[in-house]
């Protein structure tokens, strides 16, 4: 009997636009021989299946959707949906409760991860290189004097919070520090100020494969000669360069997917996640930027490149996804 799955798209934050590019192209590649999709919109106006012009209310007691008087419960939940409350741990959290299977990383892992300075705390902690950084939070007092002293320009300005890279800005003097800081805090409380690395920027797609810490291809990242950093328009609206597999030697390659499956491991990782490097070829050391527990799955995204490079096709590489979720409450 095949498998009912809710696809989980929306949310309530900006990136939503992005979440629906990403499960189109779920839904597309999803092996209808074996599963049976239902597309949830979660959005700010409610939980809803939708299905052409059909819309119907999720009941959010249960999970359930009631279809022509049949009462639809879900096997499995596939979460395609970037930015709160599909990447921070809440809906984690919440099928958790109700006890539904779903891909990805467990609660506390998204939400630890969702925070980007905790993140890099931790990664610290684990001596795992990671850029200079400040913390601010709305509403308490900070001098940029402070900044300037603690960290060197240029400085990558950043909601604490969030992903795409969205309101974030790279500053090149105090002068600027400012605009940044405000600009970062329209979309969050906390805004992350991190001293740039300078070097080469690798992004890795990580995922379980029959419980073993499995790495895709490594993508360089460039953004084009217009592009000072790989902004939401670089990665969304082709405004990058992006090579699959990248162009490195054996020991870079070897150091960048060690320390792609350290992360993994440390962060007690599930599902696929997408892990941003700077490659720093002086120190010959790769610097963790960040890392992405929901990465994009559009048309324009790295995963769907890097599993392609891999000689790999979608439709598998998401049911293996499903079928760890499934493991993974044995």
């Amino acid at each position: 009997m095949k498998k009912k799955i809710a696809l989980v798209t929306g949310g309530y934050s900006g990136e939503s636009v992005v979440s629906y590019k990403s499960a189109k192209t779920i839904q597309d590649h999803l092996d209808n021989n074996l599963y049976d999709v239902y597309l949830i919109d979660i959005n700010r106006e409610g939980w809803f299946y939708i299905n052409g012009d059909t819309k119907i209310l999720v009941d959010k007691n249960d999970f359930t959707v009631n279809i022509d008087n049949q009462k639809i419960i879900f096997d499995a939940v596939l979460i395609g949906m970037h930015g709160t409350p599909g990447e921070d741990g809440k809906l984690q959290g919440y099928f958790d409760m109700l006890g539904i299977p779903y891909t990805g990383c467990n609660a506390a892992t998204a939400a630890l991860t969702f925070n980007k300075r905790y993140t890099v705390a931790v990664a610290k902690m684990a001596a795992i290189s990671v850029a200079n950084s400040i913390h601010l939070f709305k509403g308490i007092a900070f001098k940029i004097d402070d900044i300037v002293k603690e960290l060197k320009f240029p400085i990558f300005v950043k909601p604490n919070a969030g992903g795409s890279s969205i309101g974030m800005s790279k500053v090149f003097n105090s002068d600027e520090l400012p605009a940044a800081i405000e600009k970062a805090f329209n979309e969050d409380s906390q805004v992350l100020l991190e001293q740039m690395v300078s070097g080469r920027e690798f992004t890795i797609g990580v995922y379980k494969n029959n419980e073993e810490i499995t790495v895709l291809p490594i993508t360089e990242v460039s953004a084009n000669s217009d592009k000072t950093f790989f902004d939401f328009e670089a990665k969304y609206e082709g405004k990058s360069i992006e090579t699959t597999p990248a162009l490195i030697d054996d020991a870079t390659k070897q150091k960048l997917e060690a320390a792609a499956k350290k992360i993994y491991a440390v962060f007690n990782c599930g599902g696929v996640v997408r892990i941003d490097f700077i490659y720093n070829e002086v120190e010959q050391q790769p610097y963790m930027l960040e890392i992405n527990t929901i990465p994009g799955q559009s048309a324009a995204s790295i995963i769907p490149q890097q599993v392609k490079a891999a000689g790999g096709n979608l439709k598998d590489f998401y049911s293996n996804l499903i079928t760890e979720c499934f493991n993974k409450i044995k």
